[in-house]
């Protein structure tokens, strides 16, 4: 019996989410529910559910006489923090991180714009509590990764745009493969100096400046995915 821990239907999910992911059915069928349950020493009511929940993922689909079976890559739903994780784990895609900067670049900017204009002092608080914990990562008192997704994810929520605050689970999944790879090709961490005069932009109410630091910010992570080692 294969071990995934309490959860079995997320285990289980979690298991063919990532062998999907990888490719490991792009030359065989999926299997049937009876032979993931045999495979998998599970009941069929947690093979049932796990499958319905790659389902709502995108990853597969089902027709009558044909059973379950992959859908194609444009399927499945990236912004689902599960599936970007897995399409990250896999061999590093230079396109994948290039595409998700590129997203960001269109949201974190505007993102910053509006947390100039309408952050509550606690969310000022919380993106400067960030920055904090940023430069105390540089002493090693804090860890980098955490400290540069937390500063990111605050930003979207002091923009009190919904939709942009929802995004902070898709920039907190990607960041961490991200931010790891940029981090190892600039041969340093994140460039503190630029995440502050984001801060500072957005603390002194100035959307069009907290923009163009974001902006630039952001650019600098593209310019260094399309550098030659990083292709």
């Amino acid at each position: 019996m294969q071990e995934f821990g309490r959860n079995l239907t997320y285990g289980l999910q979690n298991a063919l989410g990532r062998a999907i992911v990888s490719g490991d059915y792009a030359d065989r069928p999926f299997p049937s529910e009876a032979d993931l349950t045999k495979e998998h020493g599970v009941s069929r009511s947690v093979t049932r559910e796990a499958v319905k929940m790659l389902a709502a993922k995108g990853l597969v689909g089902a027709r009558p006489k044909q059973g379950t079976f992959v859908l194609p890559e444009e399927s499945w739903s990236l912004f689902d923090p599960d599936v970007l994780r897995w399409l990250l784990d896999r061999k590093l895609s230079y396109d994948l991180l290039r595409h998700f900067t590129e997203l960001r670049i269109a949201v974190e900017p505007q993102a910053a714009a509006l947390a100039a204009v309408r952050a509550s002092p606690q969310q000022i608080t919380a993106i400067s509590d960030g920055l904090d914990r940023m430069s105390a990562a540089e002493k090693g008192e804090d860890d980098t990764l955490d400290a540069d997704i937390a500063f990111h994810v605050a930003i979207l929520r002091a923009s009190n745009n919904p939709f942009f605050a929802q995004f902070r689970d898709v920039v907190a999944t990607a960041l961490r493969t991200s931010i790891r790879f940029t981090n190892r090709l600039a041969g340093r961490s994140a460039n503190i100096a630029e995440h502050a005069m984001v801060h500072d932009a957005i603390k002194a109410r100035e959307p069009t400046r907290a923009s163009a630091a974001m902006t630039k910010l952001i650019n600098d992570v593209l310019l260094l995915i399309d550098q030659p080692a990083g292709k």
